[in-house]
C-alpha cells in the first residue's frame, strides 16, 4: 500500500522556518537580532536618539544636586542615567551593534548643546533667564563636556562588551557585565572631567567619594530595577517582533517551484 505525502503549503513553511531561525538565533548564534526594513530602522533610530538626548540632559541637570543617605554623598543623576544603558543594551540585542553606534554618533553633539543650555537656564534648580546664555558658564560647560566624553566612551565600551556576550544563552549575563563595566568608565570620566579642581569647592574636594558612591548607586538601581525591567521588556519585544516578522514572512509571495 502506497502512502502519499502532501507537501506543506508555503505559508506554513515560511512560518515554521522563521520560528526555527528565531530559536536558533536566540541562543547560540545571535540572540535575537531581527531583520528590519530601512524605514523601520530609521524610525527606531529617531526615537532612540531622542530618548538618549532627553535622559542625558535630565541627568546633567540632576547631577548638580547632591544629597546624603546615611551620611553618604551622591547625586540625583545616579537614578536617571542608567536608563541609557537599558536602552543601549536592548538596541544591541534587537537591532545589532551597528545601529547602537549610529545612535551614539547622532546623540553626542545635540546632547552636549542641550545639556549646556538646559543646565545654564536652570542653574542650581532656579530659572536664571535667557540672559544667562550671553555669557559662557565654565562650571556648567565642564559638566556638559564631561557628559559628552563619558557618554561616548561609556557607551562604546558598553556596546563592545554586550555584543561580545549577547550570544550566551543566559540573557542576563550581557546586560549585567556591560552595565558594570560601562558604568565604571562613564562615572570615572564624568566626575574627573567635571569636578577635578572645580570652582565648586564641595564637589572639587569630594568628587572621588561621590563618584564611587554614585557608581554603587547606579549598580544597585540597575540590579534592583533595570535588570528585571530589561528582562520583562526583552520578553515583550521578542514576542511582538517575532509576531510582526512572522506576519511579514507570510505576506511575502511564495517562491516558484518550477524549474526554468
Amino acid at each position: 500500500m502506497s502512502t502519499t505525502h502532501n507537501k506543506p503549503s508555503f505559508p506554513y513553511f515560511r512560518r515554521h522556518s522563521f520560528d526555527t531561525v528565531c530559536r536558533l538565533n536566540a541562543f547560540p548564534k545571535g540572540f535575537f537580532m531581527y531583520a528590519f526594513t530601512a524605514a523601520q530602522q530609521q524610525k527606531a533610530l529617531f526615537w532612540l536618539v531622542l530618548f538618549h538626548i532627553l535622559i542625558i540632559a535630565a541627568s546633567n541637570y540632576l547631577v548638580q544636586f547632591p544629597f546624603q543617605i546615611s551620611g553618604i554623598h551622591t547625586t540625583w543623576g545616579a537614578f536617571s542615567f542608567p536608563f541609557i544603558f537599558l536602552a543601549t543594551d536592548l538596541t544591541v540585542r534587537i537591532f545589532g551593534s551597528h545601529l547602537a553606534r549610529r545612535i551614539i554618533f547622532w546623540v553626542m553633539f545635540p546632547a552636549l548643546l542641550l545639556s549646556y543650555v538646559f543646565s545654564v537656564l536652570f542653574h542650581n534648580g532656579s530659572w536664571t533667564g535667557l540672559g544667562a546664555l550671553s555669557e559662557f558658564n565654565t562650571f556648567v560647560g565642564r559638566i556638559a563636556l564631561a557628559s559628552f566624553a563619558a557618554y561616548a566612551l561609556g557607551q562604546i565600551l558598553d556596546i563592545f562588551v554586550f555584543n561580545k556576550l549577547r550570544r550566551l544563552k543566559a540573557w542576563w549575563v550581557a546586560p549585567t557585565a556591560s552595565t558594570v563595566i560601562g558604568n565604571a568608565l562613564d562615572t570615572l570620566v564624568f566626575f574627573a572631567v567635571a569636578f577635578y579642581a572645580s570652582s565648586d569647592g564641595f564637589m572639587a574636594a569630594n568628587w572621588q567619594g561621590i563618584a564611587f558612591v554614585d557608581y554603587l548607586f547606579k549598580l544597585t538601581v540597575c540590579g534592583l530595577f533595570f535588570l528585571p525591567a530589561y528582562g520583562v521588556i526583552l520578553n515583550l519585544l521578542t514576542k511582538k517582533l517575532t509576531t510582526l516578522q512572522t506576519k511579514q514572512a507570510q505576506d511575502r509571495p511564495a517562491p516558484s517551484l518550477q524549474n526554468p
